[in-house]
C-alpha cells in the first residue's frame, strides 16, 4: 500500500451528502468554528448555507495550483467521517483510492490488517 498522495477521490466521492458530523463535532464547530457550521443545516453536514441544498462538493476541499493534489482546509477539524477513511479495502476498490498497489488487490485480507495497522491512530480499529 502506498502512501496518500492526496488525490482528492475519497472527498470528492463522499463530500455530496455522503458524510455526517457527531453531534459533539457539530457542537464544537457552533463554538469554535462558525465557519464550518455555517455549512451545517438541521444535523447535515456540507449544505449551502445560502439555499439550504446539499452541495455537490465539500466547500473546505482545495485543488493545489498547478498539481494534481487535493488539501482540505479544515484538516484538523473535519469530521471523523473524513479522519477515519479509509476504512476498509472494499471501500478504497470501489473509490479507485490511489494508495491500492496490485498487491493490495491480489491479497485483499492481508491488505486490510495493514490498513488497519497504518490507520490505528486515526481511527477506531475495523
Amino acid at each position: 500500500m502506498k502512501a496518500c498522495n492526496q488525490c482528492g477521490k475519497c472527498c470528492i466521492n463522499y463530500s455530496n451528502g455522503g458524510l455526517s458530523a457527531s453531534v459533539s463535532e457539530i457542537e464544537a464547530w457552533e463554538d469554535k468554528r462558525p465557519d464550518i457550521m455555517r455549512y451545517v443545516s438541521e444535523g447535515k453536514i456540507w449544505v449551502d448555507p445560502d439555499t439550504g441544498e446539499q452541495l455537490t462538493r465539500c466547500p473546505w476541499l482545495r485543488k493545489e495550483s498547478n498539481q494534481e493534489k487535493y488539501s482540505c482546509d479544515i484538516y484538523d477539524d473535519r469530521p471523523s467521517d473524513c479522519r477515519y477513511y479509509p476504512v476498509t479495502i472494499e471501500d478504497m476498490i470501489k473509490d479507485e483510492c490511489e494508495m491500492l498497489e496490485a498487491n493490495d488487490l491480489a491479497k485483499p485480507k492481508l491488505a486490510q490488517k495493514r490498513l488497519n495497522k497504518l490507520m490505528a491512530n486515526d481511527r477506531p480499529a475495523y
